[in-house]
């Protein structure tokens, strides 16, 4: 996204580096993402999107060939480059491979260490440093693939998440459930727009037991209730405490208290199927510590 972009390589290299230093690498079965195709792509997003995201790629890869910028801001927040397209593709692709994969029975669940993020790209926008959102695809892609009845996504992510929000709602074989402070970015999810959405807006400086309440008593019934036949995570580790994206109290600790309550859902009712895609995290260490703890998790490590 440019110099000095909170959202950068640097992200996946010290996830990388972590789980290659603490030994958890050794025990994944590591996997190349394939690039999603544009029906697939187009299960969550506007034809019309994708191909506006389409052309601009390729003007700012002519615009730098002819000595301008390598940039394309799409909001003060969001940039592409002429790399942006495919990197959200495989971005996405991921997210379907990892659904493929978990319903041949290859593996039990999935953890796509991907950028760019997702869940504030909307059925026919891209904002908050997204452009197609990994996990709506996905899915989408499980509902019509395999004929699930039931899907559900939680989020908790420090931000809302809108963009899944705006794909999902409405959809009766789809559960939302989120977490986010409020008021902040995007400055919306205090109301629930449908029935399937189970938004709760925290203040800043909420704690992570005050979160694990909240997972217990408004979650948990709600997803147990819904029987989803996979479940799908936006992994967004900037509510940590050290985080300085937002202002939750959140720790590595929580976030494996969080994943193991998620992993109990789809061990009762989801033939354990997860599939887990990162969204936020940008401060170094916390993010990979918070990863590796989440990661341990779904791999019974």
């Amino acid at each position: 996204m440019g110099p000095g972009h909170p959202e950068c390589p640097a992200r996946l290299d010290a996830i990388e580096d972590r789980l290659l230093v603490t030994g958890v690498a050794d025990a994944l079965d590591h996997r190349e993402a394939p690039l999603a195709s544009l029906t697939d792509i187009e299960l969550a997003h506007d034809r019309m999107h994708v191909a506006a995201l389409r052309g601009l790629a390729l003007r700012v890869a002519e615009e730098e060939d002819a000595g301008g910028s390598p940039y394309i801001q799409l909001d003060t927040d969001t940039a592409m480059n002429r790399h942006t397209w495919t990197a959200a593709l495989r971005s996405a692709g991921a997210a379907v491979a990892a659904v493929d994969a978990i319903m041949a029975g290859e593996l039990e669940n999935a953890f796509c260490s991907v950028r760019p993020p997702g869940h504030h790209a909307e059925h026919n926008k891209a904002m908050g440093f997204c452009f197609f959102n990994n996990v709506a695809v996905a899915a989408k892609y499980a509902l019509q693939r395999y004929n699930l009845k039931r899907v559900a996504v939680v989020d908790f992510d420090v931000h809302h998440g809108n963009g899944t929000e705006d794909i999902l709602a409405g959809d009766e074989r789809a559960l939302m459930v989120s977490i986010f402070q409020h008021p902040f970015y995007p400055y919306c999810g205090d109301k629930d727009p449908a029935p399937n959405m189970l938004n709760v807006p925290v203040p800043a400086y909420t704690k992570g037991m005050d979160v694990r309440e909240i997972v217990e008593m408004v979650w948990m019934p709600r997803l147990e209730e819904f029987k989803p036949e996979m479940i799908f995570i936006s992994a967004g580790f900037d509510a940590h405490r050290d985080d300085d994206m937002g202002q939750l109290g959140l720790t590595e600790q929580d976030y494996a208290w969080i994943t193991m309550r998620i992993k109990d859902v789809a061990r009762r009712f989801s033939h354990k199927r997860i599939v887990s895609c990162l969204e936020g995290g940008y401060v170094m260490g916390p993010l990979a510590r918070s990863v590796e703890a989440h990661v341990r998790v779904l791999a019974d490590l």
